[in-house]
């Protein structure tokens, strides 16, 4: 559909001199890269060495990019990262930068290399964009000179910034987003003055971009979405899963319901960082995705979504409000925490093949109501809630209600990594009393599979499963609460954060 809309838009466009013909769907690519790494070194590569590594990965990334425009894709986003890799210091990361102009200066590398400066990245980027017809996003590092006027300027007289560039069709750059949310070991790289709310307009939609760890924040995350109003996110990112509620696949296809937006996130893949999990995501469902973590091979992953998908959006579901309504309370006494959890989380066992259970922490109580088609003796299930902050370095407020597998039926591994399971349920009822209206439903079958069409979402706060839900092994049933307003202020919190979570 997509594509023969494009060759009639070219048909209108052509008969119709100054008009421009809108596509309601079109096709998305996103490619997960098995970075090809340089070798450790505390001293700065050359930049002829730098470049020759670059155009490595530029080589397998311009196979993808032809691939998907032979298939039709008007857009293909690539990783965070998927030029050079990771480690690196202030001083390593330098010979990989080019310093990246602001995109209203209007420019077209491809056609015009020398404009700016020594930017062969860029040029050779623009040009996959120009030669093959198709929107190319890609993640990379930007240099920018400082001086002492600016009291903020770092000691080496730079300003170096993890960064994703847009090109349009014809190769020119229409977007440039410098990563706001930095993780603790991309000490490379500075965190900007402020969040970028970065933007750009096609015939396909309207589109916004941020990376990898800002998913999980306000700004410029949820700010991009609720007051530009974008059809679709791209999202490069270097995303390292997480077990039992942040796998990659699984969050960022919440994310993409809770909000209503098209999500196209591609990985970085590789298996010794546990970074693996490529999709594109509409709020209604996954499109496609890719989820490997036993072989190191990269893949292009292609989808027809809609051009404007704002149909489906979870903002109008009153959170709390069924497990409000009803006479809940949790017994101390069957309630445990796990050392196999990353978060102080409580949990309660399922001890029978159905039956209706609460859990609570401090303010959230968690409620479910569920039967399995048959309960397994070898295998335990929780349910789980946390209320409180989350991460090692970076802290931020998290209230997760969650129905899952654990990874043995010792209680000590209730939390622990797990992809498999063989236990089915019949149906499930989950809801909580959560204080924000921000909650991503995440559900989770065996073998890191998503279950598109095996549930969904009441106006009252339940997330409910489906008929089709007791043919398949469940692993985890979840509402992935965020309550910005409890985050801590910016002081608290390590100024400098790759994408753990």
């Amino acid at each position: 559909m997509a594509a023969f809309q494009t060759r009639l838009c070219v048909l209108l466009s052509v008969l119709s001199v100054g008009k421009v013909c809108a596509l309601e769907s079109y096709v998305a690519a996103v490619y997960e890269h098995a970075v090809i790494l340089p070798n450790v070194s505390l001293k700065p590569v050359s930049p002829a060495e730098a470049l020759s590594l670059m155009n490595k990965n530029m080589d397998v990334l311009e196979k993808a990019v032809a691939g998907a425009a032979a298939k039709g894709a008007h857009i293909i986003v690539t990783p965070e990262d998927g030029l050079y890799g990771f480690f690196f210091t202030r001083e390593t990361i330098y010979p990989y930068l080019e310093d990246i102009p602001d995109p209203e200066v209007t420019w077209n590398p491809c056609t015009d290399p020398k404009r700016f400066g020594p930017t062969p990245v860029l040029e050779r980027l623009s040009c996959m964009a120009k030669n093959k017809s198709i929107y190319v996003a890609a993640n990379m590092g930007d240099k920018k000179p400082c001086n002492s006027t600016d009291v903020t300027c770092p000691k080496d007289g730079r300003y170096q910034y993890n960064t994703n560039v847009v090109f349009d069709a014809e190769g020119k750059l229409v977007a440039r987003y410098h990563k706001y949310n930095l993780y603790s070991n991309e000490k490379q790289f500075d965190t900007p003055k402020e969040p970028q709310l970065v933007t750009f307009n096609t015939t396909f939609g309207k589109f916004g971009i941020f990376t990898c760890y800002d998913i999980l924040f306000h700004d410029p995350a949820v700010a991009l979405v609720t007051n530009l109003s974008v059809d679709t996110v791209l999202f490069p990112t270097a995303w390292i899963n997480v077990l039992p509620y942040m796998a990659a696949i699984q969050l960022h296809s919440a994310w993409a319901m809770g909000m209503g937006v098209n999500l196209l996130a591609a990985d970085t893949h590789s298996t010794f960082l546990h970074m693996t999990g490529n999709g594109i995501y509409a709020p209604d469902r996954p499109k496609a995705y890719y989820y490997n973590s036993e072989t190191e091979d990269g893949r292009l992953v292609l989808a027809e979504v809609l051009s404007h998908p704002r149909l489906t959006s979870l903002s109008s579901v009153s959170w709390s409000e069924y497990a409000r309504s009803i006479a809940i309370s949790s017994s101390k006494s069957n309630q445990f925490s796990s050392p196999g959890s990353w978060d102080n989380v409580t949990f309660t066992r399922l001890d029978q093949a159905e039956g209706n259970l609460t859990t609570c922490q401090t303010t959230l109580c968690c409620h479910l109501s569920y039967k399995m088609v048959k309960r397994q003796d070898d295998e335990l299930f929780v349910l789980g809630a946390y209320n409180g902050l989350h991460g090692s370095v970076r802290k931020y407020y998290i209230q997760v209600c969650t129905l899952l597998k654990c990874k043995s039926i010792g209680m000590d591994s209730c939390g622990e990594k797990t992809e498999t399971s063989v236990t089915m349920f019949e149906f499930f009822s989950l809801s909580g009393t959560f204080r924000t209206s921000f909650v991503f439903p995440e559900v989770l079958l065996s073998g890191m599979q998503l279950a598109p069409g095996d549930f969904k979402v009441l106006s009252d706060g339940r997330l409910v499963s489906q008929s089709s839900i007791s043919s398949r092994p469940l692993l985890s049933a979840t509402l992935f609460g965020r309550w910005y307003q409890k985050d801590p202020p910016p002081k608290e919190n390590a100024i400098k954060q790759q994408c753990s979570v």
